[in-house]
Order: C-alpha cells, then sequence, then structure tokens
C-alpha cells in the first residue's frame, strides 16, 4: 500500500473530528463519495491511512458517480485505489443529461449537488454500506454558513454527522477541522493526480462568490474565518460543539 509521508496534519485534524462527533464505530464500512477533486480524494486517502490503526476497525471503499459530464476519465480514481488498496464502486447516472438538457436550470447547482447525493447514498445502500463521508472542509463549513444566512436569512450549516432517517444512511463529514490550504497542500506535496474540473458551472457559482469575500475579509482582517468558525461551534449551529484539543501520537 502506497504511503503518505506529508499526510501526518490531515490525520490529526481527521482524528479530531472523528473521535469528538463519534464518526467511527466498531465494524463500519465507510464509503467515500469520490469526485476525483482534492477533497474527496484526500479524504480517501486519510481514512484509509486512519484505518490501518484506529482503535475502532472500520473498513473504506470508494464511490464514484459517473454522471455524463463530456471529456470525464476517471482513471486516475482508479489508480489511487489501487494504489491504496480501496474497492471502487463505478455508478453510472444521467445526472449532466437531467441538469443541463432536460431541464436546462439556469442556477444548477442545487439541483445537481440534490441528485448527486441521493445517487451517492443510494448507491452504498444497494451494496450494504450504511455509511458515506463527504469531502468537505474546514471552509465549507464558513462558506455555506454565509450563504445561509445572506440568500436565505437562516443561521444553519452542514451537520459534521446527519442521520437520514429515510433511508438509514449516516453521513459522515471528516475534515470539518481540515482547512482547504492544506488539502491542496497534501495533493501537491504526493503529487496526487485529480480530475480537471468539466462542470460547466465552474467558477461561475454563488459558492466561489462566496468564498472570494470571504478570503477578502480574511486578508483584511487576519483571523476573521478563524473567529466565524469559532462562533458556529459556540453557537452550536447544526450541532456543531466545541471539541477539545487532544495531542495525538500516531
Amino acid at each position: 500500500m502506497r504511503e503518505f509521508k506529508s499526510i501526518q496534519k490531515l490525520l490529526s485534524q481527521v482524528r479530531r473530528a472523528v473521535d469528538g462527533y463519534n464518526m467511527i464505530e466498531d465494524g463500519d464500512k465507510i464509503a467515500v463519495g469520490v469526485s476525483g477533486g482534492k477533497d474527496s480524494t484526500a479524504l480517501l486517502c486519510t481514512l484509509k491511512t486512519l484505518s490501518r490503526f484506529y482503535p475502532k476497525k472500520f473498513d473504506v471503499a470508494a464511490i464514484t458517480l459517473d454522471n455524463g459530464f463530456p471529456d470525464t476519465n476517471i482513471d486516475p480514481i482508479k489508480r489511487i485505489c489501487e494504489e491504496i488498496d480501496v474497492e471502487l464502486i463505478v455508478e453510472t447516472t444521467p445526472i449532466y443529461k437531467i441538469v443541463f438538457e432536460l431541464r436546462n436550470e439556469p442556477n444548477p447547482c442545487s439541483l445537481c449537488a440534490n441528485l448527486r447525493r441521493g445517487a451517492l447514498n443510494n448507491t452504498a445502500l444497494e451494496h450494504g454500506i450504511k455509511k458515506v463521508a463527504y469531502g468537505h472542509h474546514y471552509d465549507d463549513v464558513i462558506e455555506t454558513f454565509f450563504l445561509n444566512l445572506l440568500n436565505e436569512g437562516r443561521i444553519a450549516c452542514f451537520s459534521p454527522v446527519t442521520y437520514l432517517d429515510r433511508k438509514g444512511v449516516t453521513v459522515i463529514r471528516p475534515f470539518i477541522y481540515t482547512p482547504e490550504k492544506e488539502i491542496k497542500r497534501f495533493i501537491k506535496t504526493e503529487n496526487i493526480e485529480i480530475l480537471p474540473k468539466v462542470c460547466p458551472m465552474d467558477g461561475k457559482t454563488q459558492r466561489q462568490k462566496m468564498k472570494d469575500l470571504l478570503l477578502t475579509l480574511d486578508r483584511e482582517n487576519h483571523g476573521t474565518k478563524k473567529r466565524i468558525f469559532g462562533a458556529i461551534e459556540r453557537g452550536n449551529v447544526s450541532g456543531f460543539t466545541v471539541v477539545p484539543r487532544g495531542r495525538k501520537e500516531y
């Protein structure tokens, strides 16, 4: 199995999230939704590495949705799964056709995301897997909070752990303490190939605008994002709580 020399920081951050929110139980099989982008690929590598020494024994699989986007090549996903000895499940869906051809949505991101989540969770269930890991990271937490606040007037975010009772699936987000810059650094340092972005909406979304706004705020007033995240934890927004920082030895 491939070893990652620069994975220490990701492991520490994921361990804090997993322990603090009881994300993993003995005997779990966890499906990581792997798009081939940096976040999901890094999460797959981190959870697989964690599974080798975590006190609670668990297994990891990867689920990749072939959504029909033009010029998509999932060979890099196949290669990384082979390198780290992870089962890869590939599910073909008509999501691109539904969103961009049949519906031709002017603002397709919400519909596309809902369809992808549904397909991912259903595929996991079809393979007897009841726990799914999403690659949402620290910056996603803050961006989602502000998108809900400014666009909908709601104090809300996604939860670190979500049980979908209608499906019997538990969704976990082990990267909630992991800044996007740490994920980028890991992918670059380890020279991991990721898929190019093929979505026609890339760079044009409301989330990208929020990302740019928060980056500007943080540059002008250093520590803004850290303080916002702290407020989300202290306010117990969507189940976030302050998790003590414990020193972990690996």
